[in-house]
């Protein structure tokens, strides 16, 4: 049904038709209705149809799919090249899924400039899909750099306080190490003659250069995820923003960064990547354990979240550097769960600060005698946050956990440790604004969640439990694609070890 379609392209470029009727909307009451319906039914359209990549994707094979190739930059031989495999389908469905969810939490809570606010979100979702599809390295560098923004101007704009001292942290650590990903493009241009991402795949490069080019790749996507030591953007970047923000932040671009590791740096540099394991095994793992003892100490909500993030997304990069099925493929599982969980706990947050206008832990307290629903609501997603049994976050940890046994007990145990701390401070979060005494007179009147906040939940709620009841079809999907991965890389490291003076040859 889908042969001959340019399906990706639809997809990604979808969202600028509705961005740009949004554009021509007037400044009355009728135009900004107009730009939030219009929005809305957008992004729900643009999820419906990325629905079908999903039920059309091809399982059980590692090739790349819906691929649309066209000359672009003919002069440099650089083509528009689009196509998703098993692991890129399940971020382009997870960024289309959240879209949606991101409007309608924004419903009321955005006030001004709300025309301008409806565009910068679908702008940021056809980039957002552009960049997991995209299998030309300049097509992805654009999409990858382009993200940067609307999230700017949505920090910058729309935020707290202090935003645009966020904003501009957010972009600067990013541009940054963004800079040194273009250069090491370039040089890949320059040596092989091609940015093709799968033609790429098939070529080698000395180990010498490698480790060079995993440097340069590595300053970006490490900002991106982030990583110890440059993760103190984050913080900012989640407490400023406004909710839908800190939604999309959380659940779609830190996984970039952990895309990019899986994309370019183990398919392209495999031999950089062994030699580099350790350093990202400790990164890692400080991260982990010093990010969740930030946590602890907390007075904010949202800041809170966004350490626990840092400390998930460093199970992340642990999974992938263990460099196995179990570990890369939990790797994944936990990109996909945290990107909802995540999500779900930024829009609990949202909940209670639209009412209150503050998002301090100490204000809060003995919510659930005047807010049940919302207290079970928030109760799941702690525990699917802290890994519990029956929830998405538990596959993800729990792979990735198997994986770092089987070939390293010692940074196994240390990761389990931030599993621990993970449950402590989500508890503690939850015990002081939830449970105790309801002593404070405002939060006497406060009501339970809504009809329309019931409907953005509901989705999340159900697709947390399925990926914990129920992982195998996304495990499924991306099988192959897991496969295929590591196979190429544990046949590089096998040609060097039969042959050590491959490593210094182009």
């Amino acid at each position: 049904m889908l042969e001959g379609l340019p399906f990706l392209s639809i997809i990604t470029f979808l969202p600028l038709v509705g961005a740009l009727f949004i554009a021509i909307q007037k400044e009355d009451n009728a135009g900004i209705r107009n730009s939030r319906t219009a929005a809305l039914w957008t992004s729900l359209f643009t999820f419906c149809l990325s629905l079908f990549l999903w039920f059309g994707f091809e399982r059980g094979t590692a090739k790349f799919q819906f691929v649309e190739k066209v000359p672009w930059l003919e002069t440099f031989g650089i083509n528009y090249h689009m196509g998703v495999d098993g692991i890129s389908v399940l971020f382009v469905l997870l960024s289309t899924f959240l879209t949606p969810i991101c409007i309608l939490a924004s419903w009321d809570s955005i006030q001004v400039r709300i025309k301008d606010y409806m565009v910068a979100f679908l702008v940021l979702e056809t980039l957002m899909v552009g960049m997991f599809c995209a299998l030309d390295m300049v097509l992805f560098y654009i999409f990858f750099e382009g993200v940067l923004i609307p999230m700017f101007l949505i920090i910058g704009v729309w935020g707290g306080e202090r935003r645009v001292y966020a904003a501009f942290k957010f972009f600067l650590y990013t541009l940054t190490g963004s800079v040194l990903m273009l250069l090491a493009i370039i040089a890949i241009y320059l040596m092989l003659d091609t940015t093709d991402i799968p033609v790429i795949m098939n070529l080698s490069l000395s180990k010498e250069i490698q480790l060079w080019l995993w440097l340069a790749f590595f300053a970006s996507f490490a900002v991106k995820i982030p990583m110890w030591p440059v993760h103190t953007w984050l913080p900012d970047a989640h407490v400023e923003a406004p909710t839908a923000g800190s939604v999309i932040l959380a659940g779609v671009l830190l996984k970039m960064g952990g895309y990019g590791f899986l994309r370019f740096s183990v398919p392209m540099m495999p031999l950089a990547s062994d030699f580099f394991t350790p350093l990202v095994f400790s990164l890692s793992i400080i991260a982990v354990i010093y990010t969740s003892l930030v946590a602890l100490v907390q007075s904010d909500m949202k800041k809170l979240i966004a350490y626990s993030s840092v400390a998930h997304m460093g199970f992340v990069t642990l999974g992938i550097f263990a460099l196995n099925t179990q570990g890369v493929q939990g790797a994944i599982y936990q990109m996909l769960s945290h990107g909802v969980v995540s999500a779900a706990l930024f829009l609990c947050v949202g909940v209670v600060y639209d009412r209150m206008h503050t998002k301090l832990i100490d204000r809060y307290g003995g919510l659930v005698e005047r807010m049940p629903l919302y207290s079970v609501t928030f109760m799941l997603f702690m525990l699917a946050s802290v890994g519990l049994p029956g929830t998405g976050g538990f596959i993800g940890e729990f792979l990735v956990l198997v994986g770092l046994f089987n070939i390293n007990t010692t940074v196994a145990f240390l990761a389990a440790v931030g599993v621990v701390l993970g449950a402590a401070y989500m508890l503690w979060l939850y015990r002081r604004v939830i449970f105790g005494k309801l002593t404070r007179d405002d939060l006497k009147t406060i009501k339970d969640i809504n009809a329309r906040e019931i409907t953005v939940f509901v989705p999340l709620v159900i697709l947390t439990i399925w990926m914990g009841i129920y992982p195998a079809p996304f495990l499924e999907i991306m099988d192959a694609s897991v496969n295929n991965l590591l196979e190429r890389h544990n046949v590089a490291l096998s040609a060097i070890a039969d042959n050590p003076t491959m490593a210094s040859k182009n």
